[in-house]
């Protein structure tokens, strides 16, 4: 009776100790401290689409997949649009619950809450994954720049602006940067399920 005791302790110490290291995993990845690599860093401030105030630093603890656009804009940004959709639909189920996809104005002045809302209704960008932000024309200089992302006012209702889906890891660090428009997004769908995939 002791010889079989004995083989099932240590197998529940084992998995008593496997599920520790996991637990502990879960606890460094949310009170992990931001490394000067990390967008957590920005003080500035935003808004979303709801209205709503919101910290970067809030949002740590996903991948965070960002793109620059603004709503009245009829050339690059439907398909900076499509491509993200087409990314988010690419996700495994089980780990986007730990993806946001966001997209953030590059034209504040225009794209208040309410415009925000009704062009994530109109392009069925819905649900707890999309995030629209804006800010002051400053904390999107600042933000643009930390994603190299240039822009620039050309008309009253225009703008010319790069087009770069930026990917981040849990910790606010950029990882990966798809350029261009309707290019082939298997290496950001990749990188984004194996980003997520390692938060518990």
């Amino acid at each position: 009776m002791k010889k079989i005791i004995v083989p099932i302790l240590i197998l529940i110490f084992s998995l008593q100790s496997c599920k520790d290291s996991k637990d502990k995993t879960v606890i460094n990845t949310i009170n992990k401290p931001i490394t000067d690599l990390s967008i957590y860093n920005l003080p500035s401030k935003w808004t979303n689409q709801d209205g709503k105030g919101i910290e970067l630093k809030s949002l740590k603890g996903n991948v965070l997949v960002m793109v620059m656009i603004y709503t009245t804009c009829k050339a690059a940004c439907p398909k900076l649009v499509a491509d993200m959709r087409n990314i988010e639909s690419r996700l495994n189920e089980k780990t986007k619950k730990n993806v946001k996809l966001i997209l953030v104005s590059i034209d504040p002045e225009t794209d208040t809450p309410d415009k925000l809302k009704a062009f994530s209704i109109t392009n069925k960008m819905e649900g707890n994954s999309w995030i629209f932000l804006r800010s002051t024309e400053e904390n999107t200089r600042e933000f643009a720049a930390v994603l190299a992302v240039n822009y620039k006012k050309i008309s009253p209702m225009d703008f010319s602006h790069s087009n770069i889906i930026s990917v981040f890891n849990p910790d606010g660090e950029l990882i990966y940067q798809q350029e261009g428009l309707g290019v082939n997004n298997d290496k950001t769908v990749d990188r984004i399920n194996l980003e997520a995939d390692k938060i518990k």
